[in-house]
């Protein structure tokens, strides 16, 4: 079976936003936009994984979209977070990368699929 590289990512950050929410939960006592985190951090591999087992090319696509929304939305909770000092710049950082790298991922395969 051929290696899925954004279900991998995908549940690979979803397992280190799980990791970040408890930190914020315990160590910063935030618990309104961590949630908030988590929701839409964990969703993206859960619409993937969706995706994967759609039932047509239209239904993968429609999971797709879910996952590319929720990790814009990550995106904006994590830059969110970071502005108001929950998280350092330090600490922020990897995972801005990581989720810039599961939009590029999942913006590709929205175009590939969409051209062919």
């Amino acid at each position: 079976m051929k290696e899925n590289i954004i279900q991998i990512k995908s549940y690979e950050f979803a397992i280190r936003i799980v990791e970040l929410y408890k930190y914020l939960c315990e160590e910063k006592k935030e618990f309104v936009l961590s949630k908030q985190l988590l929701r839409s951090g964990t969703s993206i591999g859960a619409n993937v994984e969706e995706a994967i087992g759609g039932q047509s090319r239209k239904d993968f696509m429609a999971k797709l979209s879910i996952s590319y929304k929720e990790a814009r939305e990550t995106h904006y909770w994590i830059r969110l977070l970071r502005d108001t000092n929950y998280l350092t710049k330090e600490k922020s950082k990897p995972y801005l990368l990581e989720i810039e790298e599961i939009l590029k991922i999942i913006g590709s395969i929205q175009k590939t699929i969409r051209n062919s």
